[in-house]
């Protein structure tokens, strides 16, 4: 996995300010806004209170070229809502989706028949195969769709397949394949026409814990392969942490926090991101580029690491030296000292504060 950049020159999809809500008349909450309003949490309220229900409210984000954004939080936070309204399967009710800078909610419905085919690729909890189709059919589906030749669906089909290591599985039909092995016929359906961006909805919740783990490896090397820009939704925040470059947490169908996740979880917002990220194993998240310490100075004769060296490796040399290590970028520059007393104040940033005594 890589950091995103923050040069918005490789933005490939921004979520402006999108709300959904249900009711009799959604859309007389926002004429001429385009779901801007002064107050998110104050709209929402007023909109509920005219017995309407806000699935989603004020939702923004951009998702970089090559990365994997994860959303996640609990049931009915809102996350499976805003991937539908990112592909349109859901109409928003108001806001901008914009793919490649430009609007989704302004594209006809041939146009976006076509953006789908051709730039998203959708991937669910459900597996949808088609049960009297076989695994390279179910798989050459889509591009059949588009008027692709047999020939040339057949090898993009073909390729697809052993980049998710179903080679000798091409004639089996979905009920003679593991849940783990359905779930590969669904990626490589959704990656046969090479989308622009990639949407996951809890692709791997349906499947058990050991499997779960084989997928997100698999799911990580193709990603390597490929660098797609990616919509993941999740409830699992360890899942999350494995896969993202940057997440957002979802509750009441807004936004709480977007970050990287050692920034979410050195620097919660609030008591609701806590939760999630109090649990987590720490020595495997934290590297040594947010343990920096700013009051060392002295550099010469310490040793020297990558800034993505993970913590957990570091121990034994923070504790033998409590001068640290030197942190190293990827052009050799020296970024900082990494040390015991830099370590102390990352994890000290997200503990939860003990209460005041009487």
């Amino acid at each position: 996995m890589k950091t995103p950049t923050n040069d918005h020159s490789d933005i490939k999809l921004s979520c402006r300010n999108v709300w959904k809500v249900y009711g009799r008349q959604p859309e007389q909450f926002f004429e001429g806004t385009q779901g801007r309003v002064t107050d998110a949490v104050q709209h929402s309220d007023a909109i509920r209170d005219a017995d309407h229900i806000v699935a989603n409210a004020d939702v923004s984000f951009d998702v970089h070229a090559g990365e994997i954004f994860v959303i996640m939080g609990l049931s009915g936070s809102g996350k499976s809502t805003i991937v539908r309204c990112l592909s349109r399967l859901v109409e928003p009710t108001a806001g901008e989706i914009l793919l490649d800078g430009e609007d989704l909610l302004k594209k006809s419905d041939a146009e976006l028949i076509d953006i789908r085919r051709h730039k998203m690729g959708m991937v669910f909890q459900s597996f949808g195969l088609m049960p009297h189709l076989n695994v390279i059919d179910n798989i050459a589906f889509p591009l059949k769709l588009q008027g692709v030749t047999e020939t040339e669906r057949y090898a993009q089909a073909e390729r697809v397949i052993e980049l998710v290591g179903l080679e000798g599985r091409e004639n089996n039909f979905p009920k003679e394949l593991s849940g783990g092995q359905q779930q590969r016929v669904g990626i490589a359906r959704s990656l046969a026409v090479e989308p622009d961006v990639w949407f996951l909805d809890e692709p791997f919740s349906a499947l058990d814990p050991l499997i779960r783990k084989q997928m997100q490896d698999e799911f990580l090397r193709i990603q390597e392969k490929l660098h797609k820009s990616i919509v993941f939704i999740t409830h699992d925040f360890q899942e999350a942490l494995r896969i993202a470059d940057r997440m957002a947490i979802m509750r009441d169908g807004a936004v709480v926090q977007i970050g990287r996740p050692i920034d979410l979880i050195l620097n919660p917002a609030d008591g609701y991101v806590r939760e999630f990220t109090q649990d987590v194993p720490w020595e495997r998240i934290l590297r040594a580029e947010d343990i920096l310490d700013d009051t060392a100075s002295e550099t010469a004769e310490l040793k020297r690491v990558a800034r993505g060296t993970l913590v957990e490796t570091l121990l034994p040399r923070l504790a033998a030296n409590n001068s640290g290590v030197v942190v190293e970028g990827e052009d050799g520059s020296v970024l900082g000292v990494a040390t015991a007393r830099g370590l102390t104040a990352a994890l000290a940033a997200g503990c939860i504060p003990a209460p005041e005594e009487a």
